[in-house]
């Protein structure tokens, strides 16, 4: 039977390490709501605006679905703080982090897909031309290097076993 030190290569108990998991989950997830909001309040005000009725028919379809991902990432990202508030003195942490960390991922996830959709409006708008697809797909392939591929890479690479 390993111990919680043998496992995390720190002195901690389960809660302890629950604890500390918490807080971090927390800063991260301050970073990533502090964005999705600003997206997503910008995006609202996109409809008010006089050009929005001059857009193409699949611009606003494009604008609708950028409008519903910017509010389910927004929804699962600010999702963790209802989990804990409710949960919390339950003795249920280390269960509520892992939740936590779901709902995060599948926050930053939606978040991926909202800025791409987001770009993808914008310049087919200021652009107007096929480079835009190229120039959404290098930006996507950005994103998804800095926030997948380079993690799981460090993951795999430098995880001690």
């Amino acid at each position: 039977m390993t111990q919680a030190g043998d496992r995390t290569g720190r002195d901690e108990s389960d809660e302890q390490r629950a604890d500390r998991m918490w807080s971090e989950l927390i800063q991260e997830v301050r970073v990533a709501q502090t964005g999705v909001q600003i997206l997503f309040g910008f995006l609202l005000t996109v409809v008010f605006s006089a050009k929005y009725d001059d857009l193409a028919d699949a611009d606003q379809a494009i604008y609708t679905v950028t409008v519903v991902l910017g509010a389910c990432a927004t929804g699962a990202l600010i999702g963790p703080v209802s989990l804990h508030r409710i949960v919390a003195g339950r003795r249920v942490k280390p269960r509520a982090v892992r939740w936590a960390s779901r709902l995060t991922f599948v926050g930053l996830f939606l978040l991926l897909a909202t800025m791409t959709a987001s770009l993808l409006l914008i310049l087919r708008v200021a652009a107007n031309g096929t480079a835009v697809v190229w120039l959404v797909a290098v930006v996507v392939a950005w994103y998804l290097m800095c926030w997948y591929l380079l993690p799981l890479w460090v993951r795999r690479r430098h995880t001690t076993r």
